[in-house]
């Protein structure tokens, strides 16, 4: 039967090398927990923790790496899209407070090259690593005639949990609260489809150098998500956190107004901080300026917390000593002023009808 599977496309021992060749990478991310190990039907784990919870709130997400995956493939480099998975859905479940307990992945290509399947793999066992989450289990997934034989893509989902007590949110923002952004890596894995859009308009290399970016585009372009996760969690513990977003698809904008509640609005400052070159570069293939990118791009702000205003300082001090830069972004309020009153404001984003964001004046550039 396997030689017909091969005549059809399918090769299963390479499916098995690439197993073998993942095992050691999976193992690091597992503790006392996880029992069994690669190879079964399901992950196992052990839960008996939860019953230390008063009333424990399970929290889940799930996502993909999107057109990111294209740049990979061509510059064929796979050990580092894996982390990109992680922080699109690990980083998700922390915005409620919620600590990542395990995850799984999915990997579709057309043909199993194991090497190349173990990097991909790798990367995402050094950002569960990183993250304290617990790989338990996975799929790779042989699709001749559907991919070509050097396409893949790659999601995954992981699982959480926080006490209800704890739950972050947009109950728990008020007025006079502050935005406090933490930088972002780059463009993380969000808006692919314009990046490589501006690539094929403009025609640029790769593996061209280019010096505001201190290192090629096509490095640049591949550096991995920021893991906001052991963080984000350090600050959630001091209580002081009233919510998180996560900046991802639709930008920063969108993804804030989600998590505020009806009758305030994020009074955001452009000028708060200064745009990494690489966003700039894509501007200017885009022929645009950086506020048309912004309902795409993250701008380097990846991750925001809202907090009272008497802990932004020790809020700051946790992401500086996690090697996170930092800086207050804006206010929330119950009315802006007058003079930001005639800019658009975002609501209503991703069927949440909730708070409202404005962002007023103009980008920095480095």
């Amino acid at each position: 039967m396997s030689s017909l599977y091969s005549e059809a496309g399918v090769d299963v021992e390479a499916g098995d090398k690439a197993v073998e060749l993942m095992k050691a990478a999976v193992a690091r991310t597992q503790g006392p927990q996880v029992l069994g190990g690669v190879g079964g039907f399901a992950g196992l784990w052990d839960a008996s923790d939860l019953l230390t919870y008063t009333k424990p709130l399970l929290a889940t997400s799930t996502d993909g790496v999107g057109t990111k995956v294209a740049l990979a493939q061509r510059l064929d480099k796979h050990d580092t899209i894996g982390i990109d998975l992680v922080g699109m859905v690990v980083d998700d479940i922390v915005v409620c407070g919620a600590k990542p307990l395990f995850m799984t992945d999915y990997i579709a290509c057309g043909k199993v090259v194991p090497e190349r399947i173990a990097a991909i793999v790798s990367g995402i066992a050094r950002g569960c690593e990183e993250t304290g989450t617990a790989l338990v289990g996975g799929e790779t997934a042989e699709h001749p005639g559907l991919l070509d034989p050097d396409e893949y893509d790659v999601a995954g989902a992981a699982t959480g949990i926080v006490e209800a007590s704890k739950v972050l949110g947009p109950d728990r923002v008020r007025d006079g609260d502050v935005l406090l952004a933490m930088a972002s890596s780059g463009i993380h894995a969000n808006g692919y489809s314009l990046v490589r859009h501006v690539l094929a308009d403009t025609g640029w290399d790769l593996y061209d150098h280019h010096d505001d970016l201190g290192r090629t585009l096509g490095e640049e372009l591949l550096e991995p998500t920021r893991l906001y996760t052991r963080a984000c969690l350090a600050l959630a513990e001091t209580g002081d956190v009233h919510a998180f977003t996560h900046v991802t698809g639709g930008g920063l904008a969108s993804n804030l107004a989600r998590v505020l509640p009806p009758g305030l609005v994020a009074d955001v400052e452009r000028g708060a901080w200064t745009v990494p070159p690489i966003f700039s570069l894509l501007a200017r293939g885009a022929g645009a300026g950086l506020a048309a990118l912004e309902g795409t791009l993250n701008l380097g702000v990846g991750m925001i917390a809202i907090v009272p205003p008497d802990a932004v300082t020790s809020a700051a001090a946790i992401l500086d000593d996690a090697g996170i830069g930092a800086w207050e972004l804006g206010r929330i309020r119950v009315e802006v002023p007058d003079d930001v009153t005639h800019h658009p404001m975002v609501s209503g984003t991703k069927g949440v009808h909730g708070g409202a964001v404005v962002m007023h004046g103009s980008y920095r550039v480095g």
